[in-house]
């Protein structure tokens, strides 16, 4: 016959063992949903660390756009495009719990904010710079086209000039040479015979210009002989690049009206054959002839 209390005892050490069995069950759960909870925490935490990088990284690409475009807020976009590498590469290093990812999301929020409002200032700027382009391109036409016009004014003022100066310089006409026997009493006589001439007399007249200017003009007259040398002072002056041996000088009084000019170029041993008569004005030929003696 069994005894009452070991099965009672009996009893009680499968009440223990069961509810034993029933705690671990319990803790094994506990501990089964705790890691899997955990699993999901660390599973969408590293996705949140990712997605905010990803977040982080378009806004740096953001910054280097509104760089590249070398507007006058360059230097404060590259500061703050610099704090956004910064931050991606504190993330990066990070454990990525829940506490220190809030963190930088607090940060990548206070970031992305600053980057809306410097966005709308640089957009603000490029449509300042859109208009002040067009400003200046309209600037430009009108300066080219003054530019042209100017052009045009002064190939006018040039041509004008240079016709005035034509205008303005006397002209020499009738430049003619006689040749004339001086007797002992004064008087001249005209010859054509070279042993006879004493005296060459040439006159020429001055035009009238009402626009060239007035005063003392110098003329140098040169007369060549038929052996080509030169007859009279035979005096050199230099005049610009060129030299000019001259037979005698004259001056002419001239106020804007027609003078005429007469002149004797004394000499002796007149050779015979063709003579050439030069007149400069200041270097420049302003007429010639030419005569004959037998």
């Amino acid at each position: 016959m069994e005894n009452p209390n070991n099965n009672s005892k009996l009893k009680a050490i499968i009440a223990i063992l069961i509810f034993s069995l029933v705690g671990s069950l319990v803790y094994i759960f506990k501990l089964t949903t705790d890691a899997k909870t955990l699993q999901t925490e660390i599973k969408d935490t590293k996705s949140e660390k990712e997605a905010v990088l990803k977040d982080l990284a378009e806004l740096k690409a953001t910054y280097d756009s509104a760089i590249a475009e070398n507007t006058s807020m360059s230097e404060e976009l590259i500061a703050e495009r610099d704090k956004v590498v910064k931050l991606m590469a504190e993330l990066k290093k990070s454990k990525g719990d829940v506490a220190t990812l809030s963190k930088y999301k607090q940060q990548f929020n206070a970031l992305e904010e600053k980057m809306k409002n410097l966005m709308q200032e640089v957009d603000v700027l490029k449509k300042e710079n859109t208009s002040l382009t067009t400003k200046i391109d309209s600037t430009k036409v009108i300066l080219e086209d003054s530019k042209k016009y100017n052009q045009v004014l002064v190939g006018q003022n040039e041509e004008l000039a240079k016709t005035v100066e034509k205008g303005s310089k006397l002209a020499i006409t009738n430049l003619k040479t006689a040749a004339y026997k001086l007797r002992s009493s004064g008087k001249q006589i005209a010859t054509e015979k070279a042993s006879r001439t004493d005296i060459l007399k040439i006159s020429f007249t001055v035009a009238e210009n009402k626009i060239a200017k007035s005063g003392d003009k110098l003329y140098y007259v040169q007369v060549i002989d038929s052996k080509n040398n030169v007859v009279g002072d035979k005096a050199t002056v230099t005049l610009g690049e060129n030299t000019l041996t001259y037979s005698f000088t004259t001056t002419v009084k001239y106020e804007n009206k027609t003078v005429d000019v007469s002149e004797d170029l004394p000499g002796k041993d007149f050779a015979k054959g063709t003579y050439f008569v030069n007149v400069f004005d200041k270097g420049e030929l302003v007429s010639k002839s030419s005569f004959s003696l037998k």
